[in-house]
């Protein structure tokens, strides 16, 4: 399961309120567009909920990515996609991580909003839980959906395997990253607002923190390779180590680190794994330079209509003016 992008925007049927029979139909549907291994299909036909739920967590990584790789050569765009998976590059590590992440954030979120049948609210057997379902408050279940996704994966330790290895450290990066921003919050109940009853319960963190926490990951990926470690017995993942002017000693990756096994392409040129940066829109003083790989960039002014000077009209709309004001595009040579 990995963001190809292809099926994750493919109109899913709708369950709407028909009958028990209609609804496992749609559902049914939904699990056979999703591009999924027998395995997982199976899964998802007996999990109802799961294909909306993995929808919407693809389109979340989707979005997330595309954010985080604005400025960058690579933005993250769903051409090249498929190519770009079958290799070990620091992008392809990034979606590995943000696809994990945004389907244990969605599931989380999934079952305490319950829009899934077998899981409900954080079900961590301590007082401060059960004191928030009597408050009517609904904790995020990380615990159910990191323990799904795994099974849902079907992580195994891989033999000598260097690029299965890697594929499965960034994906436990990615559902770590989500498991870091799981905060406690708290509730008072009590008259005029007193604290004489406090409610807690755990709440995932906005997924742009995930996001933002990944991209700081992906900017200090660590290349790895393959060594045997002789009091196992098995090969593990390894890189030079930091601060080490000697090649001989080498350290394993942790278990925040994102990995990966070979030098990316510049992106500067379309290829299979990119359209290249030619006429993609830059900061001039920002990353111009960088995007448009010392092509040079064109400038454009354009007027753009906004609104201003804004009232609000008794009693219940605002009513604005019509402003423009020219504005200076910079984008990219070809």
């Amino acid at each position: 399961f990995s963001l190809t992008g292809k099926e994750a925007l493919t109109h899913f049927p709708s369950l709407g309120t028909s009958t028990n029979s209609a609804q496992g139909k749609a559902h049914m549907k939904q699990c056979d567009l999703l591009k999924l291994s027998r395995k997982q299909k199976r899964l998802c036909r007996r999990e109802p909920g799961l294909a909306e739920t993995l929808r919407d967590a693809i389109r979340l990584g989707i979005m997330e990515c595309q954010f985080q790789f604005r400025s960058e050569r690579w933005n993250c765009s769903l051409e090249g996609r498929t190519s770009l998976l079958k290799r070990g590059f620091k992008e392809t590590a990034f979606l590995y991580a943000v696809s994990s992440a945004a389907l244990t954030h969605s599931l989380a979120r999934a079952c305490s909003a319950g829009r899934m049948e077998r899981c409900t609210c954080d079900d961590s057997p301590d007082l401060e839980n059960r004191k928030a379902w009597q408050w009517g408050v609904c904790g995020d279940n990380l615990k159910y959906s990191t323990k799904f996704l795994k099974k849902f994966l079907g992580q195994k330790r891989i033999g000598k395997d260097l690029r299965a290895k890697v594929d499965i450290h960034n994906t436990n990066v990615g559902i770590k990253a989500v498991k870091n921003g799981l905060k406690t919050t708290c509730k008072c109940h009590g008259v005029s607002g007193s604290c004489a009853v406090r409610t807690c319960w755990k709440q995932l963190s906005p997924f742009h923190e995930v996001g933002r926490l990944l991209k700081l990951r992906y900017d200090d990926a660590v290349k790895v390779f393959s060594t045997t470690n002789d009091a196992v017995g098995h090969s593990e993942l390894a890189s030079p180590q930091r601060h080490s002017h000697s090649t001989k000693h080498h350290a394993s990756p942790r278990a925040t680190d994102l990995v990966y096994v070979e030098d990316s392409p510049s992106f500067c040129r379309p290829s299979k794994y990119s359209l290249g940066t030619a006429g993609r829109t830059c900061s001039r003083e920002g990353n111009c330079d960088s995007m448009c790989c010392g092509r040079g960039y064109n400038t454009q002014s354009r007027l753009v209509t906004f609104s201003c000077h804004c009232q609000v009209q008794w009693c219940c709309y605002v009513e604005c003016q019509q402003c423009m004001q020219e504005e200076v595009v910079y984008s990219c040579k070809q």
